[in-house]
């Protein structure tokens, strides 16, 4: 399974995207604990930091290819999954839930990230503007993870507050998630791919 993954694919680049995408997720798993009201909506801190992996992903299929995108996702879920719950029980919580986040987090991070993959070639192929596929594919990927993670983490979960209020901070990390996207990860998003283009041009 792991031969058929690295076929074809700079090995190197994926290591180093593997360690990337399983940091962040373990970054937003501990975040997700830290509970703040901004105008009076419940967030995490969680919400500023997942988008990351979406830009991350979107640059690799943009650069060299879904393979290796496919292959960086397959790669992380376990590791993604596994810090998730160390990280979480690091935090203080009990190993029922530490085990639920974890699995809930990497149930999204592959359903989420794999449909990116596939999203943001589609949107790329069809358009040609730079910035409108990785726009499109993160408001996509930002549903997808952030219903699927919230619903598996904290649905009738031991978490009183999370419990009853888990769509209303869903929807709230939502809308945050996609603002930050739009105007913070997307302006870099644009840097870092004309750097990357005009690097590689001046290797040719």
């Amino acid at each position: 399974m792991l031969d058929k993954l690295l076929t074809g694919i700079d090995k190197s680049l994926a290591t180093k995207l593997v360690i990337f995408h399983t940091f962040i997720i373990a970054l937003s798993n501990y975040l997700v604990s830290m509970k703040f009201e901004f105008l009076g909506f419940p967030l995490t801190y969680a919400a500023f930091t997942f988008p990351l992996v979406v830009v991350a992903t979107d640059l690799t299929v943009r650069m060299v290819g879904k393979t290796l995108g496919r292959a960086v996702v397959g790669l992380s879920f376990i590791p993604a999954i596994a810090a998730s719950i160390w990280v979480v029980l690091a935090s203080g919580a009990p190993e029922s839930v530490a085990i639920r986040i974890g699995v809930a987090s990497g149930l999204a991070y592959l359903v989420s990230t794999l449909l990116d993959v596939y999203v943001f070639q589609w949107f790329r192929e069809k358009y040609s503007s730079w910035w409108i596929a990785p726009t499109l594919s993160s408001v996509v990927t930002s549903i997808i993870d952030t219903y699927t993670f919230f619903g598996a983490a904290f649905h009738n979960s031991a978490n009183e507050f999370m419990a009853a209020n888990w769509q209303a901070v869903a929807t709230n990390q939502l809308i945050t998630k996609i603002l930050v996207s739009l105007f913070v990860i997307l302006p870099a998003y644009g840097v870092l791919l004309n750097y990357l283009q005009n690097k590689i041009e001046g290797t040719d």
